[in-house]
């Protein structure tokens, strides 16, 4: 191998990425293929939501698909998945000491619901209140939400993985769950890299 040379991705992580562009979406969320972090992991990729409603911007998150052949520290595994989520929120509702563990609980629900098996997860639950001054003394206040989380799936196909990560980005945006016999629609995202001649 020559300088500059990148290892060719294993199998196992080809298929694990190619599935999260598997997932169904609600069609409030937007998906966009991320540039990765390179140093946690020998192999990653990331993808990053938007929930919409009416052309606003209720929620942001990323997703990030770390591997390593050998496993890390806490993994139990060779793939990681790192999510990431932002929302605005209700003063008052961040203000309830449950909104942590009622977060936390959107997380585990969603993956349980979309029978994505995990294991090691954990992470943490933010609340910031932004108030201006001076010159910024008349904008509104504003209020977000944070949720950090980390966790080892249980198999290549991340597809429910995605899904309830999106679930989550949906239920923190305000949007209900839809209901059991409501289907959507799959996201298919044209890779970058199969496209170029």
């Amino acid at each position: 191998m020559t300088l500059g040379d990148a290892p060719q991705a294993p199998a196992a992580f080809r298929r694990a990425v190619e599935s999260l562009r598997m997932a169904e979406v609600r069609p409030e969320i937007e998906l966009e293929d991320l540039p990765a972090p390179q140093r946690l992991a020998p192999f990653s990729a990331a993808i990053g939501a938007s929930v919409y409603r009416d052309d606003e911007e209720l929620a942001v998150g990323r997703l990030i698909l770390l591997f390593d052949p050998e496993g890390q520290r806490g993994w139990q595994g060779q793939f990681r998945l790192v999510a990431y989520v932002r929302a605005d929120m209700e003063p008052e509702i961040t203000s309830d000491p449950m909104l942590g563990p009622v977060v936390w609980s959107w997380l585990t629900e969603a993956l349980d619901s979309r029978e994505a098996g995990y294991s090691a997860a954990g992470g943490t639950v933010t609340r910031a209140v932004s108030e201006g001054f001076g010159d910024k003394a008349d904008d509104p206040v504003s209020t977000e939400l944070e949720l950090r989380a980390s966790w080892s799936p249980s198999q290549e196909d991340l597809s429910g993985h995605v899904a309830a990560w999106c679930d989550l980005m949906c239920l923190a945006a305000g949007i209900p769950p839809l209901p059991p016999d409501v289907a959507t629609m799959p996201r298919r995202r044209e890779d970058p890299e199969s496209t170029r001649p």
